[in-house]
C-alpha cells in the first residue's frame, strides 16, 4: 500500500478504533506516517518504543492495604475524554511477555483494570522478519487482533514528502538522484552494513549535504547508503556542481546549453531539480521555454517538481499554455 493510501486508510480506521500493524522494510517511513496522520486529523500521538520497554512499563505491582494492585505509568492515557493515537513502535522487536500485554490491551481495551479511553486507537509498526532487523514473529492471538497493512515505498510519494518536508525540505540533488535511479530509493539488503532507504537518503545524505567538507562527502554518504549508491550520488553531485548557473538558463532559455552525449540524462535530471527549486510565478514561463527544448519526460518532471513546491504556479498563463501543448501529461 502506497504512503498516501496508507495515510488515508489510517485516518478512516482511526474513527473505527480498529488496531493496526504497519509493516515494511527498515527505513520506509512508517513512524513518520503515523505522526503525519495525527497532525492531519488533529490528535496527539503517544509514541512508545517497544524494544526499550519492560513489562513493568505497563504497570508495577503496588501494595494497597492487604491487596496488591498495579501502579500505572504516567504515559498511559487515563482521561476518559482523551482522543488520540497510542503508537507502539517496532512492536515486532518485543518479546513474548510484551506481546501478551499488547494483545490484552488491544482485546480488552484496559490495562490492569484501567480502561483505555474510547477515543484512543492503537497503532503498531514493525519490520519484516526476513529483514533481520531484530523482529520476532508475532504471537498468533495478538496478530488475530489487529489489521496488518504493508507500506510500499514509491518514488512519487517520496518526492511529494521530500518537497513538503518541514522545516528542511530534501535537497534537490537528492531528489534528482532518486528520480533518475528510483531503484536506489529503497534497496535494502540485510547482508549489507548500510543501505539506501528513504530514511537514510533524507537523514544521512540530504541533511548532511553542505555540512561536511567535500573531501569527506563520499565517506559520510557511503556510511549511510552504502558504497554503490554513494558512488552514483557523488557522480550526480559532480554533475549538479558543474551545471551552468540555473539563473543564466532562466534568463536565456532559448540559447542556453542543452545537454548532449552519454551523460545527458544525468544532466537533465540535475537541471530538473535545480530549475524547479528556483521556479516562481515570474520566471516559470522562461523555465518552461527551456524545458520545451528537452525530451518530454524532463519537461514534465521539472514542471511537476516546481508545482509541488508552489501550487500557485498552476495559475500562471505559462502553465496553462504548457498543459494545452503537453496534453495528457501525468503530474504526480
Amino acid at each position: 500500500m502506497r504512503a498516501e493510501l496508507l495515510k488515508n486508510t489510517l485516518k478512516d480506521l482511526f474513527y473505527s478504533k480498529r488496531a493496526v500493524m504497519i509493516e515494511s522494510e527498515p527505513g520506509g517511513g512508517k513512524t513518520e506516517i503515523v505522526g503525519q496522520v495525527g497532525k492531519e486529523i488533529g490528535v496527539p500521538v503517544i509514541h512508545k518504543h517497544i524494544p526499550t520497554m519492560l513489562v513493568e512499563d505497563f504497570g508495577i505491582p503496588f501494595p494497597t492495604g492487604d491487596a496488591l494492585t498495579y501502579k500505572i505509568q504516567s504515559w498511559f492515557p487515563r482521561n476518559p475524554e482523551w482522543e488520540g493515537i497510542l503508537l507502539f513502535d517496532d512492536s515486532k522487536q518485543g518479546g513474548n511477555d510484551l506481546q501478551k500485554v499488547m494483545a490484552n490491551l488491544i482485546q480488552a481495551r484496559e490495562l490492569h483494570g484501567v480502561p483505555l479511553p474510547r477515543g484512543c486507537q492503537i497503532v503498531m509498526t514493525g519490520n519484516r522478519t526476513q529483514d533481520r532487523a531484530g523482529s520476532h514473529k508475532m504471537l498468533t492471538h495478538l496478530s488475530n487482533r489487529y489489521t496488518r497493512l504493508e507500506l510500499e515505498v514509491h518514488i512519487d510519494d517520496f518526492t511529494k514528502y521530500a518537497i513538503d518536508r518541514k522545516p528542511n525540505p530534501v535537497k534537490p540533488e537528492v531528489i534528482s538522484m532518486v528520480r533518475m535511479r528510483p531503484n536506489l530509493l529503497h534497496d535494502f539488503d540485510p547482508q549489507r552494513e548500510s543501505n539506501p532507504t528513504p530514511r537514510s537518503w533524507v537523514e544521512g545524505v540530504s541533511d548532511l549535504l553542505g555540512t561536511v567538507p567535500p573531501e569527506a562527502e563520499y565517506e559520510v554518504f557511503r556510511g549511510a547508503i552504502g558504497d554503490g549508491a554513494a558512488s552514483e550520488f557523488m557522480a550526480m553531485l559532480k554533475t549538479h556542481r558543474s551545471l551552468p548557473d540555473p539563473q543564466s538558463i532562466i534568463a536565456n532559455p532559448m540559447t542556453a546549453m542543452v545537454a548532449e552525449g552519454k551523460d545527458k540524462n544525468m544532466v537533465n535530471y540535475a537541471l530538473a531539480g535545480a530549475l524547479s527549486h528556483l521556479a516562481n510565478t515570474e520566471n516559470f514561463g522562461n523555465i518552461i521555454k527551456y524545458t520545451n527544448r528537452l525530451p518530454d519526460e524532463f519537461g514534465v518532471l521539472t514542471v511537476t517538481l516546481a508545482m509541488r513546491r508552489d501550487v500557485t504556479l498552476s495559475e500562471t498563463k505559462a502553465f496553462t499554455d504548457w498543459s494545452v501543448t503537453v496534453g495528457n501529461a501525468v503530474l504526480f
